[in-house]
Formats: C-alpha cells, structure tokens, sequence
C-alpha cells in the first residue's frame, strides 16, 4: 500500500493554510477535498471579516488564534498582495443596556489583547459616521476585510510549489487505524475507491469534520447554523464607512453591514439551525432584516433588500476544538472552526504544526 506522511481533509482556508505551513519539498502531503476546488463550503460564504479580537472568552483559543491570526493575516496579505481594507468596525449601542454591553466588550477586547479599542459618544458617532442612529459606540480600527478567494489561491498556489498535492472531487469514505498510521479509503470522482497509509492525519473538514471524526469512533455532534445575507440597492453603500455592527445577542453577532473590496454592500448573516447544507435564501426573511437594521441604519428601506448568498458554520462549543486525540498520535482534530476561523487561518496553521512538533 502506498504511504503518505500527511493528509490534510478539506480544502477551505483551515485546511490550505496547514498545507502551505506543512509542506517542505522533502516529504509526500496530499489534500483531499471533495469539491471541484478550494473554498467550496464556510471558507467562501461569509463576510469576509478580519476580527480583531473583541468578543471570545479571555484565554480560549478563538481569543488567542484570533489576536495573533489577524497580525498574520494582513502581513501575509502585504507580502502577497492580497487585496484587504483594515476598514474598521463600529459597534453601535441603540439604547442605555446595550451602551452597558459596549463597556463589558471592551473590558474583555483588552483582557484579551487589543489594544486599539475606544469608546465613541454620540457626537463623535455622527462625525465618523453622520448616517448611522446610536446613542455611543466601541471603535475597533484594527478590524478589516480581505478578498478571501485570493487569500485561499495564494495558499494553495504556496503549498504546491512545496510539493503538496491537491486531490478534488475525492472524499474521504473511510479511516482506520493501523499499527504504523493510518489506512485512508478515498472515493474517486469516477466511483473508484483507492487507499492509502498515511503518518499524520488531518481533519480540517469543516461541516463533514464530525463525520470524518466519527470513522475513528470520536463523537462531535455538530450543529449547522446557517446565515443569510440580503445585498443592499443602489449607492447606499456610500453612506457608511466602516463595518457597522449592532450590540451581540443570544443569537451571535447581530445582523451588520457587509462591505466587499468592490464597494458592494450587503446585510447579514441572520442565524437559525438546520438539519442539512442548503444554501438557499428565503426571501421572507428580508423582513427580519429590515426590522432588525433600521433602528441604527436608517437610511435603509425595505425595497433595497434582495436575496444575496448563504453560508453554515459548523457549531460543537464555545472554542475551537483542535487536538492531537489521545490513543491516537498525529491525529488531529480541527472541530466546530466558525468565525474567527478565517481571521485565525494562519495562526491555526501554525497551532497545528506546533501540536505535531514540526
């Protein structure tokens, strides 16, 4: 049987960003992604959103890998060209609990390292931001965009010319561990079903990463919370500057402005769980949007909504699960990566290999 030292499952930007900090030229590491290319899944819908670093819990990995991922990732992408805007971000309180809320975040942004934050009164709100309603404000500078289709072809395009190979339309039907690694079956685009030993394995799945764990008996349940986004009409995305964020709730984030490198703006994402990866918009829903944006975007009216895109993040915990798994040497787990995984891409990339002693 043919030996190969890594394997990485999944080409989103968790699982190139470890292909392009593993691979060397001097050892043989395949990536096995089922669709046609990289970025099929989570790593291609969301909003694109560089986080400073504002709302995990002091001293989980999504603070830590958020903090130094967002230094990685704006000078790799000055190294590489990679179109960003450190646009920054206002979050925006409506009324006096949520001006309370603001002052708990921004504790917690500079428990966790963020150094940039500061909270803005009302006058200061209309100056930067003179179309928006908020009664105050936390101003997060560091906060951007970046192209991640980009990002993602720079970290394939780097991991090949170290060698790695790239395997799509495959899948991953099944693992077994074996006394010298581990035996991978892979389903081939034409039905075929091929095998291999492989050293290190790493599952970087995304939504199929609970299923992918599950064939060495590890039980992570994962959750699917989708969220919808509605593109904004006209010139609109001219009235605002920064990112626009209302105060978290039970739900994530909130409902914020969405702002890509080509001047479009969008609305999203709600979040609501599924049983099954459908990508589809319901339009009904531009209602909740409006309703939940309007009291500090007042400039936007109903008719400006359209069904724009969807994208579902894989839920298990609070935290990133990532680990070599106990009885099971160089097997690691990447679990439950939603955001700020993109933002984090390359410090997790760096966690991994730190994990497997490289």
């Amino acid at each position: 049987m043919e030996e190969i030292d890594i394997v990485i499952i999944g080409a989103g930007v968790i699982g190139l960003s470890c292909a392009s900090m593993l691979a060397n030229n001097k050892r043989n590491i395949i990536v096995i992604e089922r669709h046609p290319s990289f970025g099929y899944e989570g790593s291609s819908r969301n909003s694109e959103v560089i986080h400073s670093g504002i709302y995990y819990k002091n001293g989980s990995l999504k603070a830590r890998l958020c903090i130094e991922g967002k230094n990685l990732i704006y000078q790799f992408c000055e190294r590489y060209n990679i179109p960003y805007n450190r646009i920054g971000k206002l979050i925006v309180a409506c009324n006096d609990d949520e001006a309370k809320e603001l002052e708990r975040l921004l504790k917690n942004g500079q428990r966790n390292g963020v150094e940039d934050l500061r909270l803005l009164s009302k006058e200061e709100i209309k100056r930067m931001e003179p179309n928006i309603q908020a009664i105050s404000a936390l101003y997060s500078p560091s906060t951007g965009i970046v192209d991640t289709h980009q990002l993602m072809k720079c970290l394939e395009f780097l991991a090949k010319e170290k060698g790695a190979i790239f395997a799509y339309n495959c899948e991953v039907i099944g693992i077994l561990k074996e006394e010298n690694g581990y035996r991978i079956d892979v389903r081939d685009s034409d039905g075929s079903i091929f095998s291999f030993l492989a050293n290190i394995v790493i599952n970087s799945a995304g939504l199929s990463s609970g299923k992918i764990a599950k064939m060495l008996g590890f039980n992570y349940d994962l959750r699917y919370c989708k969220g919808e986004y509605f593109k904004v009409a006209g010139n609109k995305s001219k009235l605002i500057h920064h990112l626009i964020y209302p105060t978290p709730d039970n739900d994530g984030l909130g409902i914020h402005t969405v702002q890509d490198l080509q001047g479009g703006l969008k609305l999203g994402p709600n979040a609501f769980y599924v049983e099954d990866a459908d990508y589809s918009v319901n339009e009904s829903h531009r209602i909740e949007f409006y309703e939940k944006t309007k009291r500090f975007l007042p400039f936007i009216e109903l008719d400006d909504l359209s069904c724009d895109m969807a994208g579902i993040r894989p839920k298990f915990a609070d935290d990133f699960i990532i680990k070599e798994e106990i009885g099971f040497p160089k097997f690691i787990n990447l679990i439950g990566i939603e955001s700020p995984g993109l933002t984090a891409c390359l410090s997790i990339g760096k966690y991994v290999k730190s994990l497997l002693k490289e």
